[in-house]
């Protein structure tokens, strides 16, 4: 992770997973949407987009020579969004709105997981700015989250799977996980036959434990962004 990628936003970072690279990038707006308005608080958002040439061909932006806006990059924006406000306290925010833009540079599986985990510190970047400049008072941090993909391939269970491994798997798992090991969301689909419990259970523990080295590889890139995360979250 390359935190400080891009110089004109809140908060940045450049996010490469095996052949998966992301750029997550926080922008603060003061306000909020009207359903919030008057509420004192505040909200985050994400949009998800790939690029053109994420991919081996070019693909035409969605809205532009005719392809409809995707289904899939609201899916993705959706799930973002909610992970990252699993994170927040949105009530410390005061009214005003975070949101991060989630590009998609070059794909290899795993773009959904590995845009979650970058938002995650473009996020924490802002809210240090924030804090920085006394517009956030009190710790506005519950918990950092991570997300990854693991699936059973062969018979194999392995963690955050490439494009290859993917179309290739009996059953493909996201998760989106707490510090705590709180779960914040889990997909699970079989592609083939059902899998049993136990083997869910088992792919479940194996994502944990890729989520675990995530949020290392988190903290690692926000001290090197000069956050300390000890004063965004609340004291234990």
């Amino acid at each position: 992770m390359l935190p400080g990628w891009k110089r004109q936003c809140e908060g940045s970072v450049l996010v490469r997973s095996g052949g998966t690279v992301v750029l997550c990038v926080a922008s603060v707006d003061e306000g909020v949407k009207d359903f919030l308005r008057g509420k004192s608080q505040g909200w985050v958002t994400a949009e998800y987009m790939m690029h053109p040439r994420a991919g081996t061909k070019r693909q035409s932006r969605d809205g532009f020579n005719g392809k409809p806006l995707g289904g899939r990059s609201h899916e993705i924006a959706r799930l973002i969004g909610r992970a990252l406000r699993s994170a927040v306290d949105l009530k410390a925010l005061g009214e005003r709105t975070i949101t991060i833009d989630c590009d998609v540079l070059e794909a290899d599986g795993g773009t959904r997981t590995a845009s979650v985990t970058g938002a995650m510190v473009a996020l924490s970047i802002a809210l240090n700015d924030l804090r920085k400049r006394g517009l956030v008072t009190r710790p506005p941090l519950r918990e950092m989250v991570a997300a990854v993909s693991a699936g059973v391939v062969g018979g194999e269970a392995l963690l955050d799977l490439n494009y290859e491994e993917d179309s290739r798997a009996e059953m493909d798992l996201n998760l989106v996980s707490t510090a705590s090991g709180a779960i914040v969301e889990l997909q699970a689909t079989a592609e083939d036959a059902p899998v049993p419990r136990e083997r869910v259970d088992a792919l479940v523990e194996l994502a944990q434990s890729g989520v675990r080295r995530l949020l290392s590889a988190q903290r690692e890139a926000l001290v090197r962004a000069g956050v300390n995360l000890d004063v965004l979250r609340p004291p234990t």
